[in-house]
């Protein structure tokens, strides 16, 4: 093997199995059992995990938040991976390869270099041209780097002030996932306040109105709860506003994101077992949950068992997470963009699906006329068919384009 090669497999560091796909077997697996364990007891586990510093943290919000990390943890492998190849695709081998004591620097920069582990041009080059405070130096320091790689021959210039492999840098889904949760939550309660459950009647709730006259009941979020629209619009939002000004490309970390985020909602919804909500019409099926009556719907208290559209919900998403990942592999033949729409086609078509067993659906109203379909279904169909029209679109003019 050679030196070069050498090289490219120390950047690289690709593992056999992504920790990942181990972290999703076991929980999938240990959610199996607990509702294994459900259907054979009609047992449901406390909604409250333990108390911290004497105040209660919940399953659901452990499940949500897990979710919420996985799946970035997700997309920051697979920005890892383009990171990497932007990389390995423009910096020659001989440069990679170079020890870092072929570059003029002070020794005592050398050595704080070294403690950092940084001992080949290459993984200077990286480090730096992804972002230079990784390097953890003084502004001087920084100002003695990029002077030495600028002398050397085989560096481009552009390197050195905007790299093609900065904006794959997986830092960038830890410091932007910030922004689009705080805006998600946002969007989705407001999707959730102009379309309130017909349940929340029983809290003086029918309206959006009568959130805006009682405004403590806009952020009781323990009381109603969240719409996923609403929090995709507002995700979608935070993305844009935090790859516009880090100058990013939108449409590819969409892309990334999306696939985190199907997965994301995969674990998260089993945060409404945990609560005994979000369950479908009353059913005998063998894969039914039993509700306790304290849980139920007023107008269905004599009924036990129901569908868990938790689950359909779910494994659904599980499904669009397994086949955005099959398209991942795939993404030279597809548009930017794509596996967004791809994705929200997917959970469009799993949400109408879901509204013919769900309860407790707001149905669309246009004045005193009530159209026979809720809510979401008429945002999942308008949503799937703009995404279809988009990609035809788009495909129609690439290929006259060609």
């Amino acid at each position: 093997m050679s030196k070069a090669t050498d090289a490219q497999l120390k950047l690289l560091r690709r593992p056999k199995i992504e920790p990942y796909w181990i972290i999703i077997v076991l929980w999938v697996a240990a959610l199996a059992v607990l509702f294994g364990y459900h259907m054979w007891t009609n047992k449901m586990p406390s909604s409250e995990a333990f108390s911290l510093l004497g105040l209660p943290v919940y399953w659901y919000g452990i499940l949500i938040v897990g979710g919420i990390g996985l799946g970035a943890f997700v997309v920051s492998r697979l920005a890892w991976e383009r990171w990497r190849r932007a990389f390995l695709m423009v910096v020659p081998d001989e440069l990679m390869m170079m020890p870092i004591t072929a570059v003029s620097l002070p020794e005592s920069l050398q050595s704080k270099l070294n403690k950092q582990n940084v001992q080949t041009v290459g993984e200077l080059l990286l480090l730096w041209g992804s972002d230079p405070r990784n390097l953890r130096l003084k502004n001087d320091e920084q100002t003695d780097v990029q002077t030495a790689l600028a002398d050397l021959p085989d560096v481009d210039p552009t390197w050195l002030e905007d790299a093609p492999w900065r904006i794959w840098n997986p830092d960038f889904v830890w410091n932007g996932i910030i922004i689009c949760l705080i805006l998600g939550l946002i969007g989705a309660r407001l999707y959730h306040v102009f379309t309130p459950s017909p349940s929340m009647a029983a809290l003086g709730i029918e309206s959006a109105r009568d959130y805006f006259a009682n405004p403590q009941m806009l952020f009781n979020l323990r009381n109603g709860g969240l719409g996923i629209y609403g929090g995709l619009a507002g995700g979608a939002l935070g993305l844009f506003y935090f790859t516009w000004r880090n100058r990013l490309p939108l449409l590819p970390w969409a892309d990334m994101a999306a696939v985190g985020v199907a997965l994301g909602q995969g674990f998260g919804r089993w945060g409404n077992f945990m609560n005994q909500e979000l369950y479908g019409r009353p059913t005998n099926v063998p894969w039914a949950v039993y509700i306790d009556p304290v849980h139920r719907l007023q107008s269905f208290a004599d009924f036990g068992y129901f569908h868990p559209a938790f689950l359909y919900e779910s494994l659904w998403n599980f499904l669009t997470f397994g086949l955005l990942m099959l398209l991942w592999r795939r993404r030279q033949k597809l548009l930017a963009g794509e596996m967004t729409a791809v994705y929200l086609i997917m959970y469009a078509i799993g949400r109408t699906l879901l509204e013919t067993v769900r309860l407790d659906s707001r149905v669309v109203s246009l004045g005193n006329m009530q159209l026979p379909l809720a809510w979401a279904t008429l945002v999942s169909l308008v949503v799937a068919l703009s995404m279809v029209l988009w990609i035809v679109i788009r495909r129609w003019r690439a290929s006259a384009n060609s």
